[in-house]
């Protein structure tokens, strides 16, 4: 390798430890670019259509607050009972567990559970009497990281703040980076670029539909099934789902516990596993061929590995950037390929 490759790979080793380092502080910008990215094209038709840069932005910004506003007034409420509902039911499910378990272990279990099911569903109702809602629930568990909460709410307070100018400037910062580019590889580049913002921005919308969609029909469905919990699996089984199968298992096997524990019955354990069934067969023959495609061209398999290196990687940061990095690494590697096939080293003959 020559002396440049060299300098390429040593600013890319700084580069990684850059965002390693400072992984505590990334998130809001990381969210703030996310929202500025899929806004950007919204803005792009608005100028077309003879409204200013500026002006656009303040039109899909309050679009964008008003419509998160009313979801939030609209299921906030609803998840804030069914958490409770859950809280409440907590002691009931653990009982159950220990019933399931003890006859299996045997003597691996103490015939007495180690905790008081009566107990804990006293303090926990005490709790959230107490609290008068999730938010200050929560609010008294994490009481004593104080720095944390803090840190969270000014994040919150600057993911709108950045968002907002980021996506005024969006087509500028773009501009500056393609100025920066050495005039040699700019074709290049410009072409994988717009392949890659082609693929990615297809991918995260339907992704985003795909999500929405699911957690909308497990919630409706489990609804039907009667269960108390149908909106708060539902919806979690939904937003999972980004990773394959994963939001399946995660679903069917809440709602499968749930469902008994309420019911004590196997009657409705088969409308959830319908439920769940008719789920996945929605995603892979119609939601996710309709609204997703293959966009990324990525194994399952590799999609469930870039998921769980991000994670291990850059925490809760590197879950969000997994598949976005995933679908630009797709691109960069079809380009490799051709350009690799096209190589004399490839075409030498023996």
């Amino acid at each position: 390798m020559t002396l440049k490759h060299w300098l390429w790979l040593a600013a890319l080793a700084a580069l990684l430890l850059c965002l390693v380092l400072l992984q505590p502080i990334l998130l809001p910008f990381v969210i703030a670019s996310a929202l500025a990215y899929l806004g950007d094209p919204i803005v792009d038709w608005l100028q077309r259509h003879r409204l200013s840069r500026s002006m656009g932005v303040v039109v899909v910004f309050v679009g964008l607050t008003v419509i998160n506003l009313l979801g939030l007034l609209l299921v906030l409420p609803m998840l804030q009972d069914q958490i409770m509902l859950f809280l409440s039911n907590l002691p009931g499910y653990l009982q159950w567990m220990y019933g399931l378990v003890q006859p299996w272990l045997g003597p691996l279990v103490p015939e007495d559970p180690s905790f008081d099911a009566e107990g804990l569903r006293k303090v926990i109702s005490d709790h959230v009497n107490e609290a008068g809602g999730v938010l200050t629930a929560l609010w008294s568990t994490l009481s004593q990281p104080g720095m944390m909460i803090i840190a969270l709410i000014g994040n919150l307070v600057l993911v709108p703040v950045l968002t907002f100018y980021l996506l005024r400037d969006w087509d500028r910062l773009v501009a500056h980076i393609r100025d920066l580019l050495p005039r040699r590889i700019l074709p290049k580049v410009t072409e994988i670029a717009v392949e890659t913002d082609t693929v990615l921005s297809a991918f995260i919308r339907g992704q985003l539909l795909v999500m929405l969609a699911l957690g909308i029909l497990y919630s409706f469905g489990l609804w039907l099934a009667g269960l108390d919990l149908a909106l708060l699996i539902g919806m979690a089984a939904g937003l999972v789902s980004f990773v394959p199968y994963l939001g399946f298992i995660v679903g069917l096997l809440s709602a499968s516990i749930a469902i008994l524990v309420q019911t004590q019955e196997l009657m409705p354990l088969l409308w959830v596993l319908a439920v769940f069934g008719v789920g996945q067969v929605l995603e892979s023959s119609i939601l996710t061929p309709l609204l997703v495609g293959d966009r990324i061209g990525l194994h399952p398999v590799a999609v469930i590995f870039a998921v769980l290196a991000g994670g291990q990687l850059f925490g809760f940061m590197g879950v969000m950037l997994a598949l976005p990095v995933a679908a630009v690494a797709a691109v960069l590697l079809r380009h490799a390929k051709q350009h690799w096939l096209q190589t004399e080293l490839y075409l030498k003959d023996g």
